[in-house]
């Protein structure tokens, strides 16, 4: 039996309260650490969208029209 097997099986008999501690445990490891970069960028892109002007989505979909033609 291989390790992905046994843990599978080991996860199967956890209860519903330890099988979410697992997955959390997991998912904390499976993302990334939030950096500042991360941090600077997602503060620019709200600001963005606060600051400036929308673009409809059927300008979005006549743009990419024009870029995938060439």
């Amino acid at each position: 039996m291989s390790t992905v097997q046994e843990i599978e099986a080991a996860l199967g008999r956890l209860p519903p309260a330890q099988l979410r501690q697992v997955s959390d445990w997991i998912g904390e490891r499976l993302v990334p650490e939030t950096t500042p970069a991360m941090l600077a960028a997602l503060d620019e892109g709200i600001r963005s969208m606060q600051t400036e002007p929308a673009v409809s989505a059927e300008k979005v979909r006549a743009r990419i029209k024009e870029w995938s033609i060439g």
